[in-house]
């Protein structure tokens, strides 16, 4: 009978541990909420690169996108706890729509677990070339001597772009129209024919035309300056405070995923954002790599709530 004992301990213990050593045991699904070719694919696709390469298991991305990103994080959120379908995700299915739709098909505190953010890289006020001004300062002057007449472009509203340019005007105290456009290619569009005259865009996007005197960049929308583009100021450096709004992308798992098998991915996505190719594959896309633990991940999306949602009540945001 102590043998027979003993024989289930060791057994039981073998599924617990155990299943965090043998992952993965199977191919892993890496679900991206968006098109193929957005910047969460793209970063997505370079870490299922450097997982399989470590582990020598099959990786693979999978894009289900629609609903602002809802469809494949829910996907993500009623998958096995098992650690075979991961997913990526960003500040707007994990923060932000829970407070502009209505309903959600999952909740983040619940049903997610968070293990870490990949990489960021740092939204930048951009100009069409048209509009006459240089500096932060000389742009503010210019839409106060006319109120109601400069207009911003988005990638929808709702996203980081929208809540970014709200954010600004709310804080400098003018007033702006916002134009939302199905997507970054749009939106771009728009600011090239001066359609538009300003946005909040990821670097990423904007910085190439902008090299190119395409468009005029005037300061990143960060706290402190960026390496990537350390000529750019900050915000508040040109006198407007407390907008925040770097793009990053997490990874993320299902709620229910052991600690053991958390511990282990995280470990694992550490050490791929950590080799130099990857970093340099990273810098090429003007994102830096962030790797933080699950608990500074969830200490991230407290402050993105607490940081949007007064900016969306303030301005009634509603999803489209």
């Amino acid at each position: 009978m102590r043998s027979l004992l003993l024989g289930l301990f060791v057994f039981a213990a073998g599924c617990g541990p155990l299943g965090a050593q043998e992952w993965p045991s199977r191919t892993v699904t890496i679900i991206v909420p968006f098109i193929a070719g957005s910047t969460p694919d793209s970063l997505a696709r370079i870490v299922a690169e450097g997982l399989q390469q470590r582990l020598g298991a099959a990786f693979v991305v999978e894009n289900r996108a629609g609903a602002s990103g809802n469809i494949g994080t829910a996907a993500v959120a009623k998958a096995a706890p098992d650690g075979h379908t991961l997913g990526v995700s960003i500040v707007g299915p994990l923060v932000i729509n829970a407070l502009l739709f209505a309903k959600m098909p999952y909740e983040t505190e619940k049903d997610i677990a968070p293990i870490s953010i990949l990489a960021s890289q740092p939204s930048v006020l951009v100009l069409s070339p048209g509009v006459a001004a240089d500096n932060v300062a000389d742009l503010l002057a210019l839409i106060k001597r006319a109120p109601d007449k400069f207009t911003y472009g988005s990638i929808g509203r709702g996203s980081l772009s929208h809540l970014a340019m709200a954010s600004l005007a709310l804080k400098a105290g003018v007033n702006l129209v916002h134009l939302p456009f199905p997507g970054s290619p749009a939106a771009l569009t728009a600011l090239l024919r001066g359609d538009v005259q300003m946005a909040v865009m990821p670097a990423g996007a904007v910085a190439p035309l902008a090299a190119e005197g395409k468009l005029k960049s005037l300061a990143v929308t960060s706290r402190q300056r960026s390496a990537l583009l350390p000529a750019l100021p900050t915000l508040g450096e040109a006198g407007v405070e407390g907008v925040d709004a770097d793009a990053w992308v997490g990874l993320i798992a299902p709620a229910g995923t052991s600690e053991a098998l958390l511990g282990k991915i995280h470990r694992e996505v550490v050490a791929v954002l950590g080799s130099a190719p990857v970093v340099e594959r990273l810098r090429a896309q003007l994102m830096a790599p962030i790797a933080n633990s699950p608990a500074a991940f969830k200490a991230v999306l407290r402050e993105e709530h607490d940081r949007w949602a007064p900016i969306i009540a303030a301005g009634g945001i509603k999803a489209e």
